[in-house]
């Protein structure tokens, strides 16, 4: 037997293709029953984050199982191999087991040393656990990979000065105007994410945080912490009309705003500057919204440089 991960990630594909390969947690059952059901695999493991998606498979042979595994992609997915094969990279058996170690421990992430990943490979592990798709090799080499995370986080300097995917997006928007000092900021989605920016954004100075979200319930707690605003997603478009930038993070499937919500909202800002930073894989906002007029869009691979900037500080 060997165990074999096929993945993409933010080196290798930009996030217009990262986002059609995503996965989200309410389809991770029906996709691991598929993957599972692939000819040549025995156990598996799927991994879906921001900046990466990534299957590991335990298979009875090499030969041919890079195929059926491309083949499981097609059909899941929906797209063609020709368009996707191009932006993979596939492991197997050491170098597989060494990769997953090196992501589990921050080492291959955008933002080198950052311990989210290292949650998001535990409950993808557990998810497949629980679903009974996992065996000895994938339970062993799982639970080695996390062992080994929480080690090297705990005994090394790691994740000294490391930064998150938020805080990069709050300091992006230091870059563009210097300071929130007298800004107002609309966050779109009020999850995980959304919740360590608006933190960021208090630890810097912001003047009101406005959260706009398809539950209002969570969005009245999230904004409640920081003595903000709340709202739904449909009074967005309002919101956007008193907003300086906007950071969104919902995990919708669809856009949740469109070039024409955003041209709405202009049209009653006098023609004050907006700017977007979308952190959201698939993307919240319209691509097209960067063609409207004083309108300024920022996405997920945009932050690389602001990643770039703080890994150069640590050497």
């Amino acid at each position: 037997m060997h165990i074999i991960v096929v993945g993409m990630n933010y080196r290798t594909a930009p996030v217009e293709i990262r986002e059609k390969f995503a996965v989200p947690e309410s389809d991770w059952q029906e996709a691991l029953r598929q993957l599972r059901q692939t000819k040549s695999v025995l156990e598996c493991v799927m991994v879906s984050t921001c900046n990466r998606t990534e299957l590991y498979v335990v298979v009875d042979r090499l030969h041919m199982c890079g195929h059926f595994i491309r083949s499981f992609m097609e059909t899941w997915f929906g797209i063609s191999r020709q368009q996707f094969t191009p932006y993979l990279y596939i492991y197997e058996d050491d170098q597989a087991v060494e990769h997953l170690f090196r992501v589990s421990c921050g080492l291959d992430s955008m933002v080198i040393g950052e311990t989210q990943i290292l949650g998001q490979i535990r409950n993808s592990f557990l998810f497949a656990q629980n679903e009974g798709v996992t065996g000895t090799w994938l339970n062993t080499v799982f639970k080695q990979a996390i062992t080994l995370a929480k080690r090297a986080h705990a005994e090394t300097s790691i994740n000294e000065n490391a930064v998150s995917v938020s805080y990069a997006a709050v300091e992006l928007g230091k870059r563009i105007f210097g300071s929130f000092q007298g800004k107002k900021v609309l966050i779109l989605g009020a999850g995980k994410m959304s919740e360590l920016t608006v933190k960021h954004l208090y630890a810097n100075g912001a003047a009101e945080v406005m959260v706009a979200n398809r539950t209002l319930s969570r969005a009245e707690e999230l904004a409640k912490q920081f003595d903000g605003r709340a709202g739904t997603l449909d009074e967005a478009e309002q919101m956007l009309v008193e907003a300086d930038i906007v950071i969104s993070s919902t995990g919708s499937k669809e856009y949740v705003l469109t070039a024409d919500d955003v041209k709405r909202a202009m049209s009653r800002r006098k023609s004050r500057s907006l700017f977007f930073i979308d952190i959201a894989v698939p993307r919240d906002l319209d691509p097209a919204i960067s063609d409207v007029s004083n309108v300024f869009l920022y996405d997920i691979d945009d932050l690389q440089g602001i990643v770039e900037s703080n890994l150069a500080r640590r050497r």
